[in-house]
């Protein structure tokens, strides 16, 4: 079976963007990112199910215990904490997602994914609270990306991270098999909200991108999803 990896999720946006952006503007960007609203709200939703149906709380401890994606190697991320009080704050130092875009000279238009990813996984999440950037990202020019939270954890509550986590393993966790065909399928859907006469060309683009980089099995894996399971 084909195994993607972070670079295909991160293509596979950046292509459905160019394509949007090229051949509708500032209309296509905003059809971008209602996409990735829904993606972010959708991938939030499905983690607090998770954590309701083992039995835990939906808040702030459980958002960062319950996360649904891992590198594909060590050393492919650098992200961590910044302080846990008197709100909670973290960095991303180095970006899977950035070099993707730097990568295959795509990062004008992979970067709308920075935008509204992070505060709409949160928000779909429902702990309660706002994730807000606190520095420019590294997409957008900035040296490092910077979230503060809106609620504090506690010495308790790290712990209880620290041992969620631990608990959990990779079970909490799906591939980018998984995450690219989520990203595809709900961005596609809402370019086709949008653009419901113009839609089907500029999808047909970005898949062949997409295609095109990748081979055609990459893109034929993502079929074996079907919409209902994001």
């Amino acid at each position: 079976m084909t195994e993607l990896k972070i670079e295909n999720q991160a293509m596979m946006f950046a292509f459905l963007s160019r394509a949007a952006i090229e051949a509708k503007g500032e209309e296509g960007r905003a059809a971008i990112q209602a996409g990735m609203i829904r993606y972010g709200k959708e991938r939030g939703a499905r983690m607090a199910e998770r954590a309701r149906k083992a039995g835990d709380p939906v808040d702030l401890w459980t958002n960062q215990a319950y996360g649904e994606w891992k590198p594909d190697y060590a050393g492919q991320m650098d992200f961590g904490m910044l302080r846990a009080e008197p709100t909670y704050q973290t960095y991303i130092a180095k970006c899977a997602w950035c070099e993707a875009w730097k990568k295959n000279d795509i990062l004008e238009y992979g970067r709308e994914y920075c935008v509204n990813v992070d505060a709409a996984v949160y928000e779909g999440f429902g702990a309660g609270a706002v994730c807000t950037p606190i520095s420019t990202s590294m997409s957008w020019g900035g040296e490092r990306c910077d979230f503060d939270w809106g609620k504090p954890l506690s010495k308790e509550e790290l712990r209880l991270v620290a041992d969620k986590k631990a608990e959990l393993g990779t079970s909490a966790m799906r591939d980018f098999n998984f995450h690219t065909a989520h990203i595809y399928y709900s961005i596609a859907d809402e370019l086709r909200r949008h653009f419901p006469e113009d839609s089907g060309e500029i999808i047909k683009k970005a898949v062949a991108d997409y295609i095109d980089l990748f081979g055609q099995e990459a893109y034929d894996c993502l079929l074996k999803f079907s919409p209902d399971e994001f």
